[in-house]
């Protein structure tokens, strides 16, 4: 069993760039990606999708961060041509008008047309499989962490279950005794009657329309299956938390059929404690992969 929530994060350094991956997963009905990479690496989205795949479940925030480590992110180009041209037309001005010759280097560079500013492209097919290759070790931290909180998930569930395995059998146990007390308590009130002795078979035709009415052998039933069932979710690795969200559906189906059925105080009392404790099965299984 694994938890929804988790965290990981890797980083990779090769050839002049080095890539962040972070992730951050809480709970969701499906696998929900919400990204943020930097400027032009829209690229990578695709590939972060194939990658996180696996996940199945969980809204995951995705945070990628790339950094030159080396290099530079622009090329600089000089147009010697014009740079001539321009030096050229400073010296006619000088010997035309004897005004001193004050063009440097720097001030010539800041001409315009002298030199070009253009920005290296990506490697996109090398960034493509550096991203890859951290994403994958980052989803690995994070399905380490939801394995680790899956065991303490899967510690509280059963605690759970195994309260809510007691209460069924308390409440299977108590059903014939309320049948037996309702054919004394009978007994005794038409005995008090004065009337003709009652025919047993009559008594018992009574007793035996009480006990249909309140006959609860096939919730008690079903109940213990999915009792049983949901110990077999507890012990799977794959995807379980939707069928274990169904199971409670119906065991807690089976328990409000149960309550409206018991006119038995006791009874009523184990049924509420029943709820309750799949209740908060209900809670911890909306965090389950």
């Amino acid at each position: 069993m694994q938890s929804m929530t988790g965290y990981g994060k890797e980083t990779s350094r090769q050839g002049d760039w080095e890539m962040t991956v972070e992730l951050r997963a809480v709970n969701h009905r499906f696998l929900d990606l919400s990204m943020r990479l930097g400027r032009g690496l829209t690229f990578l989205e695709e590939t972060i999708r194939k990658t996180l795949a696996p996940l199945c479940r969980g809204h995951v925030d995705v945070q990628l961060t790339l950094r030159r480590i080396s290099g530079s992110d622009s090329d600089v180009t000089v147009d010697e041509t014009l740079a001539a041209a321009y030096m050229q037309a400073a010296n006619t001005l000088h010997a035309a008008t004897g005004a001193a010759n004050d063009l440097t280097v720097s001030r010539l560079m800041q001409l315009d047309g002298v030199t070009t500013v253009t920005e290296r492209a990506l490697d996109e097919e090398a960034l493509t499989a550096q991203c890859r290759e951290v994403t994958a070790l980052a989803m690995q931290h994070l399905t380490d962490m939801r394995i680790r909180e899956g065991a303490h998930l899967r510690e509280d569930l059963q605690v759970h279950l195994d309260a809510a395995a007691v209460l069924r059998e308390q409440i299977a146990s108590r059903a014939p005794q309320v049948v037996e007390e309702y054919r004394l308590r009978l007994t005794e009130r038409l005995a008090r009657l004065p009337i003709e002795p009652v025919d047993p078979a009559r008594l018992a035709q009574e007793v035996a329309l009480m006990a249909d009415k309140c006959a609860i052998d096939e919730e008690l039933s079903r109940l213990e299956s999915h009792i049983a069932q949901m110990h077999v979710y507890l012990d799977v690795s794959g995807e379980t938390g939707k069928k274990m969200d169904f199971l409670i559906q119906e065991m807690n189906r089976e328990a409000n059929t149960i309550g409206s059925k018991c006119s038995d105080a006791q009874m009523a009392q184990n049924v509420v404690n029943l709820k309750s404790e799949i209740e908060k099965m209900r809670e911890q299984i909306q965090n389950a992969v």
